[in-house]
């Protein structure tokens, strides 16, 4: 058998060696203002997501069921639509804040939680220019596991200085035994990751739930958005006159929920009200012209929302190398 070496032109004309390919992506972060407001999505990972599994849909007038058995083979035409197929892929984000007095970061990621897959939000948190011991306050929009995981490495705090705050309504039901015992066998690995990765913030005191809605730090409301889990918690960010609604889990399979709202996930602690809040929330963006920063759209998972002809479209954020000068006094 012939051995074929591929060469190319050498910087004399003559033949080289190609180089070996690198086979891995680039640091998973990226930047951009919201008024004097740094904003740097953070990647943790992506995985694959069980959509035949996880995705339902109401029967027409009866209960939910799978999504590939009440409408077969939708789901794998609304990814193909967008050239994507089974299986698929998606993103975990988080999003830190730079407000010039304060970092804020908006949900950890999976951490340890997922495996191999995942836990790279501080090597990236790093590459963007900050380290975990600079963060000062750490929200969660709610204590799923690929949201709160990161927060916690081999029984420690990541982030040794931070605060910790999430919907007591959420705090409430992850961490309660008798909620655990009757849970379904599939979301026990939820409440162990959560209780686990809180540990070291409960015992050091730096677990501090809040009650319903209302500003939580200068510049972030907390917006009650039940329905994927009982407390579930979007923030509202304001500087100046923009906006940015970080929303946690209101969409995870972008293609396939952006056209169809109704589908919901088995995750859901309530398919009926999580399918409610989606597409209030929908209806808002559209019309206000909000930012949104989502967990499980493709990264950097910014952008704007579309409504047109009766449907809703996601617009990604443009991606620029402009960049406002930093707000004097910005903490590193």
């Amino acid at each position: 058998m012939a051995l074929c070496l591929v060469l190319v032109g050498g910087p004399s004309g003559g033949p080289r060696a190609a180089a070996p390919q690198v086979v891995e992506q680039a640091p998973g972060f990226y930047r951009m203002m919201l008024g004097r407001f740094e904003v740097t999505a953070l990647l943790d990972g992506t995985h694959t997501f069980p959509i035949p599994t996880v995705l339902q849909r109401p029967r027409d007038g009866g209960p939910r069921a799978l999504l590939s058995e009440v409408r077969p083979g939708e789901a794998e035409s609304r990814l193909a639509r967008d050239f994507l197929a089974l299986p698929f892929e998606g993103s975990i984000n988080a999003f830190l804040i730079n407000t010039g007095a304060q970092l804020v970061l908006i949900d950890a990621g999976a951490g340890d939680l997922y495996g191999s897959c995942c836990g790279r939000l501080v090597a990236n948190l790093r590459a963007a220019g900050y380290t975990p011991e600079a963060v000062d306050e750490v929200l969660l929009t709610h204590l799923h596991a690929d949201h709160v995981g990161g927060i916690m490495h081999d029984g420690k705090a990541v982030f040794p200085h931070a605060t910790i705050r999430v919907s007591r309504r959420d705090a409430d039901y992850w961490l309660d035994p008798a909620n655990e015992a009757a849970a379904p066998p599939f979301l026990l690995p939820m409440f162990r990751g959560a209780q686990a990765a809180l540990k070291p913030y409960r015992d050091a005191g730096r677990l501090i739930p809040f009650d319903g809605e209302g500003e939580v730090l200068p510049g972030f409301v907390a917006v009650a958005t039940p329905g994927h889990t009982p407390g579930h918690t979007s923030y509202r960010v304001t500087s100046g006159t923009e906006t940015l609604l970080v929303w946690g889990d209101i969409v995870h399979v972008a293609p396939i929920q952006f056209p169809d709202p109704e589908v919901t996930v088995t995750y859901d602690t309530d398919g009926a009200g999580a399918e409610a809040r989606r597409e209030t929330l929908f209806s808002e963006a559209s019309r206000t012209g909000a930012w949104i920063g989502a967990a499980h759209i493709s990264f950097p998972g910014l952008g704007h929302i579309r409504a047109e002809d009766g449907q809703f479209s996601w617009i990604p954020a443009n991606y620029t190398t402009v960049f406002h000068a930093q707000p004097p006094g910005a903490a590193r």
